[in-house]
């Protein structure tokens, strides 16, 4: 009998995980889809009239405008997923971030509807940044609140493998249209069937969401009555420190992760003139190597510890960032599949653990807005304008040696956020 009810509890915690995991795919696949038509395609379909650097700052602008929205986004899905539960609220943020990103693809250029074409570009981008930055903190604590003691890191890497595969799965799409359609078919209307196929994904993402469990821990806080009335409010009293060294923490990884597969896209192409197809098997080569990273760190901080997995990754980040765009610049690319196979190895092991790390600085009354905020306030200080900041560097200077020592600022900033991380966790997770 015993048995048989461990075989069921480790089946559900399976469930919980693989759900999160196709989830969050689904989910940041549409974020990314956005990412690579901004590399590709986006300064050309909506700022025609500006000269083709200029159209590529205003681009990556808008990509921006989406990080501010996370924050937003954050505290609104934290706090509902602190009181309502964190089920409901990742099937509304998986939703809201479909929509969004259908409606991307159904929208006119700028040569169709004028100036009202980029200003419903930048609405349907501040949607999707509302839904991503609750949608992390959900899929993070479903997985880890399931989890078995000893496997949080494991099971927790779940939701960090939809980051990259989400990538992965989005760039294959673009690099499937782009070398089916002709450059012109392409710009008319093939950029449109990425952000289409989402309808398809988000329903398939919400079947699979609906079945799941809520997590036990928060329906241990509904049957106590335990549950935070303002859980933004007292995470930020209780806990500011952990806060903020988890958001400075952050990024790092998400301005490097950025510079990678976003701007990365654009400088192959427009600077060093490598075309579009080279320069998404990179990305897809470097988002496979991050996965793998992702799962490896995941697993290795469950035996020693997230905050010494978090100090490899993140000295690695420091320590790589100039020979990184040294190997770009050669626009050979194997050295170009050098540079994105050492730097996301970086990426992974400041990403792989970092479910679980959030999850042991928050109780579990307000962990969904600590973790949440937290994510989403680093998303906006590292990944929001690292795109649109590496590209006035290079059109500034001249050079990428300032885009390298601008990911060696960035990533300093988080070493020393990931030294004041304590050892061992700070709160429990599970039984509380």
């Amino acid at each position: 009998m015993v048995l048989e009810q461990d075989v069921n509890t480790a089946g559900r915690v399976r469930r919980v995980a693989l759900a999160s995991a196709i989830g969050t795919t689904i989910e940041w696949y549409d974020y990314f889809a956005y990412s690579t038509a901004t590399a590709l395609v986006f300064n050309k379909l909506f700022f025609p009239s500006l000269s083709p650097s200029s159209g590529t700052l205003a681009a990556f602008a808008t990509l921006g405008v989406g990080f501010v929205a996370r924050p937003l986004g954050g505290i609104v899905w934290g706090h509902f997923g602190d009181r309502v539960g964190r089920k409901a609220m990742l099937v509304a943020s998986l939703l809201l971030m479909g929509l969004a990103t259908a409606g991307v693809g159904a929208l006119p250029t700028y040569h169709q509807a004028g100036v009202i074409a980029p200003i419903l570009l930048v609405v349907l981008r501040v949607l999707q940044g509302i839904s991503a930055g609750g949608e992390w903190g959900g899929a993070a604590l479903m997985a880890v609140e399931h989890a078995p003691e000893g496997k949080r890191g494991r099971y927790g890497s779940f939701s960090q493998i939809g980051v990259p595969a989400g990538l992965i799965l989005a760039q294959l799409v673009f690099f499937l249209v782009n070398n089916s359609l002709s450059p012109d078919q392409f710009r008319s209307w093939g950029w449109r069937i990425p952000f289409l196929v989402s309808l398809v994904l988000v329903a398939v993402g919400l079947v699979i969401r609906l079945r799941v469990e809520e997590s036990p821990v928060f329906a241990k806080l509904r049957s106590t009555g335990e549950r935070s009335k303002l859980p933004i409010v007292e995470v930020l009293r209780a806990r500011p420190k952990q806060v903020l060294a988890a958001a400075v923490s952050f990024i790092a990884n998400t301005a490097l992760g950025y510079i990678f597969f976003a701007y990365l896209l654009s400088y192959g192409t427009s600077v060093l003139k490598l075309s579009s197809t080279t320069m998404l098997v990179v990305v897809i080569v470097g988002s496979v190597v991050w996965l793998a990273s992702i799962v490896a760190a995941a697993i290795w901080s469950d035996s020693v510890g997230r905050k010494p997995v978090y100090l490899a990754g993140s000295v690695l980040l420091v320590v790589w960032s100039i020979p990184f765009f040294l190997l770009v610049d050669t626009a050979k690319p194997w050295l170009l599949i050098v540079a994105v196979v050492v730097l996301n190895i970086g990426l992974g092991a400041t990403y792989g653990p970092q479910s679980a790390l959030f999850s042991e600085l928050f109780e579990s009354r307000f962990r969904y807005s600590g973790s949440s905020f937290a994510y989403a306030v680093g998303a906006v200080l590292g990944g929001g304008f690292a795109p649109l900041i590496a590209a006035s560097l290079q059109s500034s200077t001249g050079t990428s040696l300032s885009v390298s020592l601008y990911m060696v600022g960035v990533g300093v900033l988080s070493l020393l956020a990931v030294l004041a991380f304590p050892r061992k966790p700070l709160v429990a997770v599970t039984g509380e």
